[in-house]
């Protein structure tokens, strides 16, 4: 029997069965390294790190030296269980039950990396090698502050000589079955804190205070609308979403003497963090303006201070249309379906990647991602299996 790790199933309950949540290794780099070391892979494992935060160690592994050169990412971290005594099954036991696995990690996004292992062990073993280089570039850090991770990593990896031709992310892309959708872009997303100052008073006297809750609405207000654009033909409409207004105020008789609201907005490529910030800028300096007192008097501007959140990430769109037919042809060849291609959702490590080659995302279905009972379809890891061979051989015969 082969030692090579073909089949993803065992590869995915290997990987599940280490408790890898954030920022804990929990032993996924080195299942994950004990499976590429059987195909001759030369396996990294830099560790980084940032004041304030937790050490990160992350895998980077290299098959090849010469020919093309195709990167697969991920990340084999995971967020909390929860509790996990409302799991039908322990969150780290990748058990089967009725055609389904269950584990945290189970698409978002263990079974990723699983099945691009198999795929590529398959190949391996049906060809013998590759024309050209493979990387495997897997992150810890990717559910967590994502200071350490793939940032660091590709950079690491840059400076070393590395260099990529396209990606493959294999990020949970389908939203109900397999074959339903490919990622060629990612929205931006910016979040701020806006502390608004008053004057602490009692309720009874409001003409003694000043409560910076009123000027907090009519903040909130002014940043939502009107909207700030209406989408294009890749992108949704840039949407702002107010996430708090608090006082940390547990008092009913006192007018507080500060509000802070934040906010995050998800954006598309009409905008850069520069140019977004200086139109909520605008808006919040004419909302503060409209500063009302209790009477219904206006009386100057209200004082605050908006607070930027660090690393913005900024909008983006494949534009490699050899790369996005290889996935789509892929698909469609395995499943049968013609996938949308689309820029919804949340970030991920693309954001990272755009800047070192074109990167395209596809895995699996993410219905159950961060819930409790995360779970796969057996038939889902085989089929995912089949379109990664396919993604593989595509790709290396358009070069």
């Amino acid at each position: 029997m082969s030692s090579r790790p073909v089949d993803p199933v065992s590869n995915l309950r290997t990987l599940i069965q280490c408790p890898s949540v954030t920022p804990a290794e929990g032993g996924a780099l080195d299942a994950l390294a004990a499976m590429l070391a059987p195909l001759k892979f030369e396996i990294e494992r830099p560790v980084f790190t940032e004041a304030g935060t937790p050490d990160i160690e992350n895998l980077y592994a290299r098959y090849g030296r010469t020919g093309p050169h195709l990167m697969f990412a991920g990340h084999t971290d995971v967020v909390p269980v929860g509790d996990d005594a409302v799991w039908s099954h322990p969150p780290f036991s990748a058990d089967i039950q009725d055609g389904l696995m269950f584990g945290r990690g189970a698409v978002d996004m263990k079974g990723g990396i699983a099945c691009f292992v198999a795929a590529l062990a398959r190949h391996l073993e049906a060809n013998g090698t590759l024309p050209g280089s493979i990387s495997f570039l897997i992150t810890g850090d990717e559910e967590g502050p994502a200071l350490n991770g793939s940032v660091k990593l590709l950079k690491w990896a840059a400076e070393r000589g590395e260099r990529w031709d396209a990606c493959i992310l294999g990020e949970p892309t389908n939203p109900e079955a397999l074959g339903d959708m490919i990622k060629i872009g990612r929205r931006g997303s910016l979040s701020a804190t806006v502390v608004i100052k008053g004057v602490q008073g009692h309720v009874a006297y409001p003409h003694f205070a000043d409560n910076p809750v009123r000027s907090a609405v009519q903040m909130a207000t002014g940043l939502l609308s009107p909207s700030l654009d209406e989408g294009t033909p890749d992108f949704q409409p840039t949407n702002l979403e107010i996430t708090s207004i608090d006082t940390g105020n547990s008092a009913v008789n006192v007018i507080p003497g500060k509000t802070t609201l934040s906010f995050n907005v998800r954006f598309n490529d009409l905008w850069t963090p520069d140019s977004l910030k200086r139109e909520l800028e605008r808006r919040l300096e004419r909302a503060a303006a409209m500063r009302t007192l209790h009477s219904g008097e206006r009386k100057g501007s209200a004082l605050y201070e908006v607070l930027w959140k660090e690393q913005p990430s900024q909008a983006f769109l494949t534009h490699d249309e050899t790369l996005i037919r290889i996935v789509k042809e892929a698909v469609a060849a395995v499943t049968g379906r013609s996938p949308a291609l689309s820029t919804s959702g949340g970030t991920s490590d693309a954001r990272f990647i755009k800047d070192y080659c074109p990167v395209v995302e596809f895995g699996l279905v993410g219905k159950t991602m961060h819930m409790v009972d995360e779970n796969v379809a057996i038939e889902d890891l085989e089929t995912l299996t089949e379109i990664y061979g396919q993604m593989i051989r595509n790709w290396f015969a358009s070069k």
